[in-house]
């Protein structure tokens, strides 16, 4: 027995991505009665260098499945070329794909978050109520705070599920992610708050 084998035992287990480190726990906790557990020390560093010599001997013997690291750990997956027959498994219709405005508006979210409704709209320049409310109804993207300036308007930013959604582990995959985020973009306007003087005069006219 090799820790290999047992960590492909575990992943085709799992009903989920496991991280490294919830991997090396699950090996380490085992208890049996008949057999000890020769994996009781296991470290992560093994566990992480078992798990490459998995993902490369999948490729080298040409496996109809292969290890894939997402953003919340690794997990077994069908290898994308039998991707035809697998889908007879799961004859559910296709999600409807996303508008352009919402793509466009996603996009805008994904580089820059967290930022405000109203800055998202100063760079689209058309009002985003219906498309933001179909990315968060979509779980891509979410509420993340209140930004510090008048008004405290809500912040959005992108969901853990968007980096499922688009085979990312993390945000920093985005293609020329630092160039965007540099780039400068228009921001919205804040209304001006009325000054004393304009107050006193308003109020000197009632």
């Amino acid at each position: 027995m090799t820790l290999s084998r047992v960590i492909e035992a575990v992943l085709f287990s799992a009903q989920k991505a496991l991280s490294i480190r919830e991997m090396a726990t699950v090996i380490k906790g085992a208890e049996d009665e008949v057999s000890r557990n020769e994996f009781t020390h296991v470290s992560q560093a093994e566990v992480a260098g078992a798990l490459e010599q998995l993902k490369i001997e999948y490729v080298q013997e040409q496996r109809a499945f292969q290890l894939i690291e997402k953003a919340e750990g690794w997990q077994l997956a069908t290898d994308p070329k039998y991707a035809q027959w697998v889908r007879q498994l799961f004859p559910a219709p296709k999600p409807a794909r996303l508008s352009a405005p919402a793509l466009e508006t996603l996009a805008i979210i994904a580089y820059r978050q967290p930022i405000t409704r109203a800055d998202v709209e100063a760079v689209r320049g058309v009002n985003i109520d219906g498309v933001l409310q179909t990315l968060i109804e979509r779980g891509l993207v979410k509420i993340a705070g209140r930004a510090e300036i008048p008004g405290r308007p809500l912040l959005y930013e992108t969901t853990q599920f968007f980096l499922d959604h688009f085979g990312l582990r993390a945000l920093d995959e985005l293609p020329n992610v630092e160039e965007l985020r540099t780039r400068h973009l228009p921001v919205a306007r804040p209304t001006p708050e009325p000054s004393a003087s304009t107050q006193a005069g308003s109020a000197g006219s009632e």
